[in-house]
């Protein structure tokens, strides 16, 4: 069994210049706010840009030149500040400061709005931040959570109970611990009957392998979770064996649904809907528009005139083309 997490980076990575087919949105992902007139302001200090805020990262480019941009991963989001930077194109304004930490080098992004006046940069990207902090049930493995009710599983948003077994058997200990079973849309989750915060929750995002081995309990179901989670190796047991095959392949089928569209739970809608990501994120070609001189003769246009004394207005003015008069021209703007 292959694990989504083998090919997500988009939530854990900071990463330079990446293709356009990497500024695309993965499956699971969605663009949530798109900011145009935002300056990279460390990197590309003086550079208009577009800032894409999606539910697992942000990305800036370029407007002049979309090769040059960045993804930043909420993951590799070490803190988030707002503070006074010296910028290009709006001068000593507030700007969003970004920490980072990817492959063990720390980053420092500096993002400034680039129209006066407008909060929607820092909103948007700390109130989308703040939403992936606070769902990491959905993609991170945890043991002893707050995870049962009144003896039922406390439910994540959008999530769903596909099937509950009793009897199981978590092998973790000589003896074994006899618990409970939850198998939803998102993860797999285990308690204990006689302590319930004795439990583990096993989203599928980080599940590397599932299979029957045998044990010296017999049969059981051993998953494997990703080395990113801790790599744990959990084994349970189910009987009678029909129940347990049946376990596996109902785990099997729902890994694989969520595998095609990934439920990461960083759920945050704005008021108004952006375009979809691909359209923001094409590269524009320069218009094919040739200007033609107009041979129009204009009063207006004429540069560089030597002044003069207008005795009807008591003022000085440009000198007039010939043919022209203020009374025309005051009858032609009326």
């Amino acid at each position: 069994m292959s694990s989504v997490l083998d090919a997500l980076w988009e939530d854990r990575d900071v990463r330079f210049d990446i293709t356009a087919q990497q500024m695309k949105t993965r499956p699971g992902e969605a663009l949530i706010d798109c900011l145009d007139s935002i300056e990279d302001t460390k990197g590309n200090n003086g550079d208009r840009g577009r800032l894409l805020v999606t539910n697992l990262r942000i990305i800036w480019h370029s407007l002049a030149l979309p090769r040059v941009n960045l993804s930043v991963g909420y993951n590799s989001i070490i803190n988030i500040t707002t503070r006074t930077a010296n910028s290009k194109l709006r001068g000593q304004t507030e700007a969003l400061y970004i920490l980072t930490k990817s492959n063990n080098t720390r980053f420092e992004f500096i993002f400034t709005n680039v129209v006066p006046g407008s909060p929607r940069l820092f909103t948007s990207v700390i109130a989308v931040h703040r939403a992936y902090e606070t769902s990491k049930m959905y993609r991170d493995l945890k043991l002893r959570a707050a995870l049962i009710q009144n003896k039922q599983l406390r439910l994540l948003p959008r999530e769903q109970v596909y099937d509950k077994i009793n009897g199981v058997w978590n092998l973790s200990s000589d003896q074994g611990n006899l618990g409970t079973f939850f198998i939803t849309n998102v993860r797999i989750v285990w308690h204990a009957n006689m302590n319930e915060s004795f439990n583990v929750s096993i989203p599928y995002l980080q599940i590397w392998s599932i299979r029957i081995r045998d044990s010296k309990f017999g049969l059981a179901l051993v998953i494997e979770s990703s080395r990113q989670s801790g790599g744990y190796v959990l084994g349970f047991k189910i009987d009678p064996v029909d129940k347990l095959q049946d376990a596996l392949k109902e785990i099997n089928s729902l890994h694989k649904v969520y595998s095609t569209n990934p439920i990461f739970g960083v759920d945050y809608e704005m008021e108004e809907k952006p375009q979809p990501l691909e359209e923001l994120t094409v590269e524009q070609l320069p218009d094919d528009v040739e200007i033609e001189p107009d041979e129009q003769t204009d009063a207006f246009t004429q540069q560089d005139r030597e002044p003069v004394f207008s005795e009807e207005l008591g003022l000085a003015v440009e000198k007039l083309k010939d043919g022209f008069t203020l009374q025309g021209l005051w009858e032609v703007m009326g």
